[in-house]
């Protein structure tokens, strides 16, 4: 392999980025120093993240635009809105986090994202896509009303502008005279590369190189014979835009939402972008800038394989791009993504009528194994969830039967669909529900904490967590048996507990739990892959004399009411416990059932508290959370000696 663009150089080694410590630094420079700029910024990002393993390739692709921003304008006075939020390390390195930036997504450390409680300069929290340009237009709409000459400016890129909020901004947007600058990021990438028609459409503005030369030519004229002023730069877009019109044989999308278009341009020159830059801050009203980048941008691996270096999970050596976690031959069990993509292979092989969707992840969920063996059976809808589900239900409708995979945190945006559109109708619609429970460094944007509990509450609906990877299985088998209604299968991001895993399907008989262990002091009620570890805690609790029943609940809605009274009449003392909210998850329905059968108990619920989770590892964040393995074992002791 050749070595790559990167000598990982130390701060102290540089000349410009050793020296901002604010945008103020920055903008004191002259344009021409603005190359060199970049190049630091884009080793130091290189550098950062071989050490730091986070998101990457996007950072990548945006250095120029972000040195090229914070030159021309006025921030923090002035805003700008990142969408996606993980587009924005080089924001926060030249915004007074360069020196905090080895904690990036780490336990206590500075959030993978922007963050309005981290940085004056972050405009707006972002964690997934698509809202910058609402946020920008409620943002713009209040300065004017306090009569104030800011700018504001939303960056949406990735993949951000397939998703139906951004149109409806886009549209709202359109209808007045908020002085709002939407730059279109457009790599042509999300995780995975873009779909549907939008992406085309930006793919022919792009590359029409007639247009290109016509239209340069058409700009030598107007300024050969000295045109300016206002009127003669409307009248320049209108030309723009004509001649887009005619040779892309597409009516421009943004000319007929009545926001002025210009570009595309060069996303990697920051010189001539913070000279186009300027010129579009004197152009009052919404207008839309269209860049054209690549994700990862001088690092080569990274523009490669862009899905792969999306975001690194391993370090790596920033000379060759060698993974440096040592690799091991002894077997490990798979994780939970990668058994449904094997396992939902298998299934639509003896079900002709299984289909697979997805809003963008098809890599992230393991859909692309069944897109790659079944293409015309796996479908990627790019990132719009609330289409996912309803097209789902399209699909249900007519017999099929899809399983929608939509990260846990990610469904939030489709509730209202999943009342409306498959549960009122009762279909047969199967939502795995990826990235489950704490996910990590990703924070609280990506915490799939609330679904048992925001879903308990649908009439109609099934909902399950597996303890294991067989349980996955077994559970997708049994969600695609005829008339089993809407769906839920709940799972966490990770690895499993089985090497084993690849076990013959069984049905398993909807709302059952199952006793785990037997005893007489205490008994843990969980539910998920949590269930694993509290066997463990069950066996060494008994050597210390401790005796625990363990059930594993199985299905939160419905519950296991046989199981319960079994549970109830036997033990005074029970432990819930559940990687999720206990504000309405298991917890809250094991209340609930002794409630309305009048037992009496002591019941403690283990999960997520009542607050939003920062960033860092599972494990440190589980004990930040109250619920991992030694909190578990001193809450039975407590219990246990309590009379």
């Amino acid at each position: 392999m050749n070595k790559l663009r990167i000598t990982g150089m130390a701060l102290d080694e540089t000349q410009y980025l050793k020296q901002i410590n604010s945008p103020e630094d920055l903008r004191k420079l002259p344009p021409k120093e603005l190359i060199k700029v970049c190049t630091e910024l884009r080793d130091f990002i290189i550098s950062s993240v071989s050490c730091n393993p986070g998101h990457f390739g996007a950072s990548l692709g945006v250095v120029e635009l972000t040195v090229a921003l914070h030159y021309v304008f006025n921030t923090p006075y002035d805003k700008i809105i990142w969408d996606v939020g993980h587009q924005a390390y080089g924001h926060k390195i030249l915004t007074g986090r360069r020196d905090r930036f080895h904690t990036n997504r780490k336990y206590k450390g500075i959030s993978g994202f922007p963050s309005i409680f981290e940085s004056e300069y972050d405009a707006f929290g972002v964690g997934h896509s698509s809202t910058s340009i609402s946020a920008a237009l409620g943002m713009a709409v209040a300065a004017q009303q306090k009569g104030e000459d800011r700018q504001i400016v939303a960056v949406i890129g990735d993949g951000a502008m397939t998703a139906g909020l951004a149109f409806e901004g886009l549209n709202n947007l359109a209808a007045t005279k908020a002085n709002v600058l939407v730059i279109l990021n457009d790599n042509n990438m999300a995780i995975d590369p873009n779909v549907g028609g939008f992406s085309d459409y930006l793919v022919d503005i792009a590359t029409s190189r007639t247009y290109n030369k016509l239209r340069r030519e058409v700009f030598k004229a107007l300024q050969k014979f000295n045109i300016g002023g206002p009127r003669s730069r409307e009248m320049i877009i209108k030309i723009n835009n004509s001649i887009k019109t005619l040779l892309t044989r597409q009516t421009n999308i943004f000319e007929g939402f009545n926001i002025r278009y210009f570009g595309p341009v060069d996303g990697h020159d920051v010189e001539r972008l913070a000279s186009v830059l300027k010129d579009l801050k004197e152009i009052k009203g919404p207008k839309v800038l269209h860049i054209i980048t690549k994700k990862g941008k001088g690092f080569k691996l990274a523009e490669e394989n862009q899905t792969a270096w999306h975001a690194t999970g391993k370090k790596f050596d920033p000379h060759t791009g060698r993974f440096l976690e040592p690799s091991s031959n002894k077997p490990k069990p798979p994780k939970f993504q990668d058994v449904f993509g094997h396992t939902i292979i298998e299934l639509a092989k003896q079900n002709n009528k299984i289909v697979g969707i997805t809003p963008a992840m098809p890599t992230g969920c393991s859909l692309n194994l069944m897109m790659q063996q079944m293409p015309d059976r796996a479908f990627d809808v790019g990132i719009a969830e609330q289409h996912a589900v309803t097209f789902a239900a399209g699909l249900a409708i007519a017999g099929m039967v899809p399983f929608c995979n939509i990260y846990s945190t990610f469904m939030q945006r489709a509730y209202d669909q999943v009342i409306h559109d498959v549960a009122l109708q009762k279909l047969n619609v199967v939502f795995c529900l990826d990235r489950g429970g704490l996910v990590g460094a990703d924070g609280p944007t990506h915490h799939g904490a609330f679904d048992l509990a925001y879903f308990r509450c649908i009439p109609n609906m099934t909902i399950a967590s597996p303890m294991d990877e067989s349980e996955l299985r077994n559970l997708m088998y049994t969600a695609q048996l005829p008339n089993q209604g809407p769906f839920a299968i709940r799972y966490p991001r990770g690895v499993g507990s089985l090497i084993n895993w690849q076990t013959p399907f069984e049905e398993i008989k909807i709302g059952t739990g199952r006793k785990l262990a037997d005893g007489q002091d205490l008994a843990f009620l969980t539910i998920g892959p949590i269930g694993v570890k509290v066997a463990r805690i069950v066996e060494e609790l008994q050597e210390e004399g401790i005796t625990a029943g363990h059930y594993d609940m199985r299905f939160v809605k419905p519950l296991d009411e046989a199981l319960l009274h079994e549970i109830f009449s036997k033990y005074k003392k029970i432990i819930t416990i559940e990687d999720g909210t206990i504000v309405g998850g298991l917890g809250t329905a094991v209340l609930e059932f002794m409630s309305d059968n009048h037992y009496y108990a002591t019941v403690h619920r283990m999960g997520i508290p009542d607050r939003f989770i920062e960033q860092g590892t599972q494990t440190e964040l589980a004990r930040d959370c109250g619920f991992d393995m030694e909190s578990i074992r001193n809450t039975a002791r407590k219990m246990a000696k309590e009379s």
